[in-house]
């Protein structure tokens, strides 16, 4: 159970009448940004990240609205409070983004790495995102990050994507919406998506003691593999000891070529994740700089932590 405090004192002027003052909209949304941006750093070095640090910022953001008796576009019309939160949250999530990807110009991402990288945030439980994944941010955001799952409260998401330009609904092989909750889906559930499905990549379950079932990786076959490719077009050849030609994979984001190379990592395929690397997508930056922020993002216990871990390491030896 969490609670919100807001603190709030009349608009007064020195003999005590209330302050009429109208506000312009353009002003309040360029002083927004800078208010956002004085406040998150601020409450990553106090440890305070994800869910805990969206809400918190809603205080200081309100305060840039409500000094007004009523804020005014430039046509003359009064900007509802709805309104104005739309651009708090979007605000937010920026700020969150720019702090994620430090060093990185996080619009350079599309909107399902921008999406990953927030909701994995939110779920944090610490600034160095090194929790069990079942603290403040499962606390506030109604959710949870262990062992692969990554679930958050249906209504949080939403804000989440909305900040940032995201549209759960048109990314169904990344998130799944079931009521009032959505869930992040696992690299390892992706797979068939990413590989072709029916040609490796297989999510499997098996039992575990006690009767229990746990998610496996990802399985391939090496006959079926397919060889990634870049976005220009597909391959030719032959694959596996089947003779099987090499088809393109359905690569279309920086983050689907990063989850691709964290499976075949999973799968100890040495020597395509080394072709990958360095043919498909050792020079783009953006994978890498995608790759390290998840490395701060996935928690401790996940085999994505580990996966991404692995893909990472190759690049020091690959000389990349």
């Amino acid at each position: 159970m969490s609670s919100i405090h807001l603190v709030c004192r009349p608009r007064e002027n020195p003999d005590g009448t209330l302050k009429e003052e109208v506000g312009d909209w353009r002003d309040v949304l360029a002083e927004l940004p800078r208010r956002i941006h004085g406040w998150m750093p601020r409450l990553a070095e106090e440890g305070v990240v994800g869910a805990d640090a969206i809400f918190s910022c809603i205080g200081p953001a309100l305060e840039v609205f409500s000094r007004y008796s009523r804020v005014e576009k430039a046509s003359g019309e009064a900007v509802a409070l709805r309104e104005y939160l739309v651009e708090v949250w979007a605000a937010v999530s920026r700020e969150a983004l720019n702090m994620i990807f430090e060093g990185a110009d996080s619009t350079g991402f599309e909107e399902d790495a921008r999406l990953t990288a927030m909701w994995l945030w939110t779920l944090s439980t610490g600034a160095n995102g090194n929790g069990n994944g079942n603290g403040n941010g499962g606390e506030n955001g109604g959710g949870k990050a262990v062992r692969g799952e990554y679930s958050l409260e249906y209504d949080a998401a939403r804000k989440i994507a909305q900040g940032i330009g995201a549209h759960m609904e048109t990314l169904p092989d990344l998130v799944e919406i079931k009521g009032s909750s959505a869930r992040l889906l696992s690299v390892a559930e992706r797979s068939g998506r990413l590989f072709g499905k029916g040609q490796g990549g297989s999510q499997k379950e098996r039992p575990r003691r006690g009767g229990k079932k746990r998610q496996s990786q990802a399985s391939f076959d090496e006959g079926e593999m397919v060889v990634p490719v870049g976005e220009d077009g597909p391959g030719a050849g032959s694959g596996g000891s089947g003779g099987t030609a090499v088809q393109p994979v359905l690569a279309e984001t920086v983050l689907d070529k990063v989850h691709q190379a964290m499976l075949l990592f999973a799968e100890g395929s040495s020597e395509r994740l080394r072709s990958f690397l360095v043919d498909e997508v050792g020079g783009d930056q953006r994978f890498w700089h995608l790759a390290q922020a998840l490395v701060a993002l996935y928690p401790a216990s996940t085999e994505e932590r580990r996966w991404v871990e692995g893909v990472l390491a190759r690049k020091k030896g690959l000389g990349l």
